[in-house]
């Protein structure tokens, strides 16, 4: 294993000559030309040093190791140099032009690390302070001038703006922020997204393109998903009944459901991708529409007149899964032989016609078995669920 400090020279110089406490220093113009062409050399000895350390290694592992250790190293060295610019003691121009020769010298060692050794380097790497500056700058530029394309052809998206001004905040509020590899390249592709987005008016209700291309690019700023949901909630609180919100409710999860959203990069790394907590959301709504409408229909039939009479004269089961999830579990038993039949289409027709769900009253067991050939990710979740439930009540006998 390599034992040697490539990086001794440099780190010696930052840390220790560029002391804060050290009020003797001064360089004379001699001194800061041997100064010069000693960085220069040092800069391709450390080369040197770093391609015959690739060749001695033979474990991907150990090599991997330690092309990010240089990484690290040179990135903290070129954060502390950015911070020694900031001491007044070190800002007269013979001092600002060596720190900015030796920043200099470690972004070429960083750009040669990044490019030569790029299969080994890892996209949470954090980014030196300067890269930082240079792309956050360019950044701002860009989103600004996004805004300014929309302005002048008429055409003002206040989700758009809204989606900028979402992006811009973190960058604009960071002074010393700590920024990795895959959050740049996160903006690097959203922003490409958004540039060549056509973008319509918005649309008020449901999903707009702006929010399916946002969904799919996890864009998942706790603020937009507020917003979102907020918006989708507003547009199902217009729903003349039950069925209707639960109609809608189960078109927007198939929306969701056609949506390949990239979970490896994300607006906001510490918080829950985005697509999996609507997922979540609307299957909460979908139960709570069940739930009531359950209760309703019950309460429906312990009001009505006669309605003793229609419990019992009425041969119907009610149960509180869907037709959907209902033809799964019986396609199941069918396919399993837990149920044994001369065909499934017997099956479904000898029990179907006797169930009924909190939605519909009369289920067509041609439907039913036709559907379970053609079930959403969400229905057999349910289902499962359901048979989870009924062997954990077993358990318990």
């Amino acid at each position: 294993m390599i034992k040697i400090y490539p990086l001794e020279w440099f780190d010696s110089l930052i840390i220790n000559s560029f002391d804060a406490d050290n009020s003797s220093i001064k360089v004379s113009e001699y001194e800061l030309e041997n100064l010069n062409n000693t960085i220069l050399s040092e800069s391709k000895k450390i080369k040197i040093h770093i391609k015959a350390s690739f060749f001695e290694l033979k474990s991907k592992r150990q090599i991997r190791l330690l092309i990010r250790k240089y990484h690290s190293s040179m990135v903290f060295l070129i954060d502390r140099v950015e911070e020694i610019k900031m001491i007044e003691k070190f800002t007269s121009p013979e001092f600002l032009k060596i720190l900015d020769l030796i920043v200099s010298s470690l972004e070429d060692l960083l750009s040669f690390v990044e490019i030569r050794y790029s299969s080994f380097m890892s996209l949470d790497q954090r980014v030196s302070y300067s890269y930082f500056s240079i792309w956050k700058k360019e950044t701002l530029a860009v989103l600004k001038t996004l805004i300014k394309k929309k302005e002048n052809t008429n055409e003002i998206d206040l989700e758009l703006e809204f989606v900028v001004s979402l992006l811009a905040a973190p960058l604009l509020n960071s002074k010393k922020a700590k920024y990795t590899y895959r959050q740049i390249l996160y903006y690097r592709e959203i922003i490409s997204e958004l540039e060549k987005f056509n973008y319509p008016v918005t649309e008020p209700e449901g999903f707009s393109d702006l929010d399916l291309m946002l969904i799919r690019m996890n864009f998942n700023s706790r603020e937009y998903t507020e917003r979102l949901v907020t918006r989708i909630g507003r547009y199902l609180e217009r729903s003349e009944n039950l069925s209707e919100r639960l109609e809608n409710l189960l078109n927007f999860c198939k929306k969701l459901s056609k949506i390949n959203a990239d979970l490896k990069l994300s607006f906001n790394p510490s918080q829950q991708n985005l697509i999996s907590f609507l997922e979540y959301w609307f299957s909460c709504e979908i139960r709570f529409a069940e739930k009531k409408a359950a209760i309703l229909m019950q309460e429906q039939i312990n009001h009505s007149p006669g309605g003793e009479y229609i419990e019992k004269g009425d041969s119907k089961l009610e149960c509180v899964l869907s037709g959907d999830q209902i033809g799964l579990i019986l396609r199941a038993t069918d396919e399993s032989r837990i149920i044994k039949a001369k065909s499934m289409n017997y099956i479904f027709k000898s029990i179907v016609p006797y169930l009924s769900t909190p939605v519909k009253r009369n289920l067509s067991y041609q439907s039913v078995r036709s559907k379970s050939y053609n079930a959403e990710d969400r229905d057999k979740e349910i289902a499962i669920e359901s048979l989870e439930k009924i062997i954990r009540k077993i358990k318990t006998y």
